[in-house]
């Protein structure tokens, strides 16, 4: 997953994270391990400037942020205060889904946008999309990932035929703690993937 995010920002010694995900949500994970693994500043706001989208601005301002990562509800708030302050900010934007006024607004305001989707079962992010290029769509598998839309018999579905949404991949969890009969109803043999594999039922 890192290596994935690090091919697709390439952060160097000159960008500047902005943290502002409390760490008990996994995308935190994203915000502390990314920019240290490439030698970028890792910036943390504290719970006041996460939740406050003047205050935020202002520390993007004063410490020279190069990369956001919030919900699309910070963005939203942010957005309707911002003037110039994210056009050299990479936003990230995850959680929720995007709306598509907020994909034009901060297309138009920020550097880049990319719109990233992955259930917690799929830790951390499963899917990616360049928001200029594709919209406010889920995007395409990241590395050492899977993902299927398929039919009530586990069949691939044609293009714009409804179906639900599968992933598999190196992140997906091993089910869930002491719960087997929900383990067993959400996460099945992946029947695409290497003998042994599994894969999520979104729902």
């Amino acid at each position: 997953f890192l290596a994935d995010m690090g091919r697709r920002f390439a952060p160097t010694d000159g960008d500047r994270l902005l943290a502002v995900t409390t760490v008990g949500f996994d995308i935190a994970g994203l915000e502390i391990f990314l920019p240290l693994l490439h030698g970028a500043v890792l910036v943390l706001a504290d719970e006041e400037t996460a939740k406050d989208p003047h205050a935020l601005l202002r520390a993007v301002t004063a410490s020279g942020i190069t990369m956001v990562q919030a919900t699309p509800s910070l963005w939203q708030g942010v957005a309707a205060v911002a003037v110039d302050e994210l056009a050299g900010v990479r936003v990230l934007v995850g959680g929720e889904a995007l709306p598509p006024e907020l994909a034009r607004t901060l297309t138009e305001r920020a550097r880049s946008v990319t719109n990233l989707y992955g259930p917690t079962e799929v830790t951390i992010w499963a899917t990616a999309a360049d928001v200029a290029e594709s919209g406010p769509v889920i995007g395409v598998p990241l590395a050492n990932t899977s993902a299927y839309v398929l039919d009530a018999a586990l069949r691939p579905v044609p293009v714009g035929v409804p179906g639900e949404l599968y992933l598999a991949g190196e992140q997906l969890a091993q089910g869930y703690h002491r719960r087997p009969s929900l383990t067993s109803e959400r996460f099945t043999a992946d029947p695409y993937g290497p003998a042994g594999a599994r894969m999520y039922r979104t729902g």
